[in-house]
């Protein structure tokens, strides 16, 4: 992606970022100039070689935070941080999500109550400790990764889809309440994004079900998607610097699909 700098002098915080679609967000993010800070799991030293690698390839400033996105008190305390350390929070990317499958009669409760933490209430947490201050500057970018599961539904995902389905009216809600102070509030609604997560579950599902990779591909995974094609993560991050730029200042409220067609029908 071409570096135009076009968000020079603004800053992001993006959950869910140290891998797959928050860290490709970040990393375009940074490319047009945006200080970040990243935040997620993962081995120390690899967490380090992404935050080190969007200073040296951007010339930005870069932070991480390991936040806790099940704990409302760390979720305050990381967009603090990012304000003291950044100097303000003008994109807030509510990325971080997981993801359990289960006929709704097995689900197991802990299950229920971590996705909508992490797929849900994060995104209020955070977004409720930093639109006072873009409200004071009277500028701010919120994005929050739905899904196409913001939209419509699947089986054995009840938890999954309702937290996306929350997201959705919550995008919208706030939308509304911003709307007067210079704040965009959207979220993007991927279809399969080919990431190490997803690439991960091919073989237990060739396994279990006794498919060739080809299948499970095809047959499993992109049955809903028309292109038969996955989403790039890359995909996903133009489009969220499309969103945090000037000319969409008036793409507010909006849930915006990139699945492939998956939706149409």
């Amino acid at each position: 992606m071409p570096n135009t700098e076009n968000l020079r002098g603004k800053t992001a915080l993006v959950t869910g970022s140290t891998s797959g679609i928050g860290l490709a967000v970040a990393r375009a993010l940074a490319a047009e100039g945006a200080n970040v800070m990243i935040n997620g799991f993962g081995e120390a030293d690899a967490i380090e070689k992404e935050r080190a690698g969007l200073e040296k390839d951007f010339g930005v400033k870069a932070l991480y935070s390991g936040a806790d996105m099940t704990k409302p008190d760390e979720i305050a305390a990381m967009v603090a941080a990012a304000e003291a350390g950044l100097g303000a929070v003008d994109i807030l990317v509510n990325n971080a999500g997981i993801q359990f499958v289960s006929p709704v009669e097995d689900f197991p409760p802990e299950k229920w109550d971590a996705i909508i933490a992490i797929n849900l209430s994060a995104a209020f947490h955070a977004v409720r400790a930093a639109v006072p201050g873009m409200k004071a500057r009277k500028w701010g970018r919120i994005i929050n990764t739905a899904s196409a599961h913001a939209l419509i539904a699947s089986p054995y995902k009840s938890a999954y889809v309702a937290a996306k389905h929350g997201i959705a009216g919550f995008t919208k809600t706030v939308a509304l309440e911003t709307a007067a102070h210079g704040i965009t509030v959207n979220a993007i609604c991927p279809g399969y994004v080919w990431t190490p997560l997803v690439e991960k579950q091919i073989p237990a599902t060739m396994q279990a079900r006794g498919l060739t990779r080809e299948q499970v591909v095809n047959d499993v995974l992109l049955a809903s998607q028309p292109t038969k094609q996955f989403v790039s993560v890359e995909e996903i991050g133009a489009l969220a610097v499309y969103l945090s730029g000037e000319m969409a200042r008036s793409i507010t409220g909006t849930l915006i699909s990139i699945d492939g067609g998956w939706t149409a029908a």
